[in-house]
């Protein structure tokens, strides 16, 4: 029987990755992909189909098996793909809710800490596995996505509420298709380490409109920065979550590589007055879960309605 895969968003993850997936099952009737995206990047794909610039696909465009504008237009689904701006993530889910069957996975390849949590707020059916992506890729125009750097990663882990879910053949056709995927038994560890990254260098560059490389060197970046992470820290000891216990140090470290003037995605949103930012896929999961857990995200309160001031 044809696995049915759909695809949500077509930006530099969805983008990358869609491409990878289409590109593998070219002409394999086992399986068949369907993109869904809106407006121009619909209409360019649909024409042209989705081309990829990366060192890794000389052959630089593919044709979905089908594409559409709208998630109620697709066909229950084998296997989903959530590849979205963490504002259009519970739009997205409602949308989704009819189309999900108790054989369906669905992988959210997106940033955040609390993404689980928010799918399963609206979605309590089917397989959801938690996962974290690691690429450097972006929207160069319209339907095209560029790729630099390594293959893409993804590291995913199993359903904590459904944990004898058969996910083996979604993890062998990420790795097929020549993507970078680790599986871990439990993923938390390694998405809470991105987001502790993520989060803290988003919200200080966002708030000064300074690169990455400033936050690392300039006191009192560095320093609310380092407070930022000690929340998050804190966080993660209630939860039980083992990160490393050298975290920051190593987080600093990691963000030493970057080159100097590295801006962060939420510092260009913000100082561009971007209408929908993602500043409460930060800050306010940090809030949120320090209310939660009864834990003092003073820091983290501050720059948020800093940040909020400047829009």
């Amino acid at each position: 029987m044809t696995k049915r895969i759909t695809l949500i968003g077509l930006g530099g993850v969805g983008g990358y990755f869609g491409f990878k997936l289409a590109k593998l099952i070219e002409n394999d009737p086992n399986y068949e992909i369907t993109f869904v995206t809106r407006g121009e990047t619909y209409d360019i794909v649909k024409s042209n189909g989705l081309t990829l610039l990366s060192s890794e696909h000389p052959q630089s465009t593919i044709r979905p098996d089908k594409i559409t504008e709208n998630i109620s237009a697709t066909e229950p689904a084998d296997l989903i793909l959530i590849c979205v701006k963490e504002y259009d993530l519970e739009s997205v889910c409602n949308q989704l809710k009819s189309k999900i069957t108790d054989n369906t996975i669905l992988v959210a390849l997106m940033n955040g800490a609390d993404i689980y949590a928010r799918i399963r707020k609206i979605i309590s059916s089917g397989t959801l596995l938690p996962a974290c992506v690691y690429i450097a890729s972006h929207i160069k125009e319209k339907g095209i996505v560029e790729h630099k750097g390594n293959t893409g990663k993804i590291i995913i882990g199993k359903d904590p509420e459904n944990k004898n879910a058969n996910i083996g053949w979604v993890i062998e056709l990420f790795k097929n298709s020549g993507a970078d995927i680790t599986f871990k038994e439990d993923s938390s560890a390694e998405i809470w380490t991105k987001f502790l990254f993520i989060a803290s260098f988003g919200l200080v560059t966002a708030r000064y409109n300074k690169s990455i490389g400033q936050v690392c060197e300039e006191g009192l970046l560095k320093q609310r920065a380092t407070n930022i992470m000690k929340e998050i820290k804190s966080i993660t000891a209630k939860m039980n979550v083992d990160i490393d216990s050298e975290i920051i140090k190593k987080t600093f470290e990691k963000a030493a590589t970057f080159p100097y003037n590295t801006p962060t995605s939420l510092q260009l949103d913000v100082n561009s007055k971007k209408e929908n930012n993602e500043l409460e896929l930060f800050a306010g999961a940090i809030i949120h879960y320090g209310i939660q857990l009864g834990i003092d995200t003073g820091e983290t309160q501050k720059i948020y309605n800093e940040i909020k001031l400047m829009n």
